[in-house]
């Protein structure tokens, strides 16, 4: 816990979130649940999930009227540090990505009808979401483009277009599409966001995409979806035509927030594995792997570099309670790059570390090795992210760099 930006709420919770990962969540990071395919401990989980109910844990990030501790985003983040230290964390207390960016979505701009048909279940752990915005034709690093469409007849949207990478989509009940109705609009206003239920015809799940040779299932999926000639009522639009992707930009402030406090959280526990291995695996008799001046400087340097991105991480979030997202753009850019690439090389310390043990399901290091080298790509690639704050950091001196056209 960083006591700098410690309060009253994250001192009572984090021990007791704390006490309940290490007893009920730790012990099912096992060869068998680690796999990727997510049905297999999915069953578990919503057991766990009950219990958190019980402790008065769940949905933390919600508003009081809604069962939550209505905490703000510095407060939260410093919680989602301490669930992501295990991979079932967030789920089991109801606040893992996408569904918890859809939430504050539909929370902020859905029509009542909607907020009552998927928002309240998905709040309450009923059912599932997804966001679909990714499109394999068009680059990611320029969310502008976008092929699909949506298309206004009588009274419903007609969509057609092709997404992937639509993390958690097999079993979720809804989506949230980014699908384009202003073609003849500015770039950043062409695109809207539509809520669209997975039943609907017209929309196919073609595959779960194998990442590092894992499909996986469930919420551990990223699927390929066509929606052909899907047919949703206009009421479904969440805020107002055109918005899109100013929506996708409010939702993604915070939501790197939550992502880069995540890779901290990861970072930590794989720190705390790496040293624990090194104090007890034995080289020889009275000499132990902790002896050795190169894992002591993996130690030392992992140790700092933790400490510097939780503080960099949680000084923006305190800086988007006071100020809001849009001013705090540089910052929220600096950890998304910062934050991730450290993580990486705290993980990869810690299992070369652990020599060929780290390579193996029998502790958590491979499992996160394999998905989370995904976190320097999306939601912004490194390259983007750094471009951005070096054009803002140059335009204070003067030069106005152009983006590449």
């Amino acid at each position: 816990m960083e006591t700098l930006f410690a309060t009253e709420r994250t001192q009572t919770l984090i021990p007791r979130i704390q006490e309940f990962l290490e007893k009920e969540l730790y012990p099912l990071e096992t060869a068998k649940y680690l796999t990727g395919n997510f049905s297999q401990v999915e069953p578990i989980l919503q057991e766990k999930r009950q219990l958190v109910q019980k402790a008065g844990l769940w949905g933390l990030h919600l508003p009081e009227a809604d069962g939550g501790q209505n905490l703000t985003l510095c407060e939260f983040g410093q919680i989602s540090e301490v669930l992501a230290t295990t991979p079932f964390g967030h789920y089991a207390f109801n606040t893992q990505a996408p569904d918890i960016g859809n939430v504050e979505l539909l929370h902020r701009y859905a029509p009542e009808p909607l907020r009552q048909k998927y928002l309240q279940p998905l709040m309450a752990g009923q059912i599932r979401s997804c966001f679909s915005m990714t499109e394999p034709e068009f680059a990611g690093s320029n969310p502008t483009r976008l092929g699909t469409t949506a298309v206004k007849e009588g009274d419903e949207y007609v969509i057609n277009g092709h997404k992937w990478f639509t993390s958690s989509a097999d079993g979720a009940a809804f989506a949230i599409v980014m699908a384009v109705t202003n073609p003849e609009a500015a770039p950043h206003r062409r695109a809207s966001q539509i809520l669209v239920p997975l039943d609907t015809p017209g929309v196919t799940l073609v595959r779960n995409i194998p990442i590092m040779g894992h499909a996986g299932d469930g919420w551990a999926s990223h699927a390929e979806l066509r929606y052909e000639n899907v047919r949703v009522p206009q009421t479904h639009l969440i805020g107002t035509e055109g918005a899109g992707f100013l929506l996708a930009q409010e939702r993604l402030g915070p939501g790197r927030i939550h992502h880069c406090m995540r890779f901290i959280g990861i970072a930590e526990r794989s720190f705390d594995l790496m040293c624990r291995y090194a104090a007890q695996r034995e080289l020889s008799e009275g000499t132990y792997l902790g002896d050795q001046q190169l894992i002591q400087g993996f130690i030392a340097e992992s140790r700092a570099e933790i400490d510097a991105a939780r503080l960099l991480v949680l000084r923006t979030a305190r800086q988007i309670d006071e100020q809001g997202a849009a001013a705090t753009r540089d910052a929220i850019s600096t950890i998304k790059f910062f934050t991730a690439n450290m993580m990486l090389r705290v993980l990869d310390r810690a299992i070369q570390t652990h020599g060929a043990l780290g390579l193996t399901n029998d502790t958590v290091l491979a499992y996160w090795y394999a998905h989370e080298r995904a976190a320097r790509i999306y939601d912004g690639a490194d390259e983007v992210h750094k471009a951005a704050l070096a054009r803002s950091i140059l335009k204070g001196y003067g030069l106005d760099v152009r983006r590449t056209k």
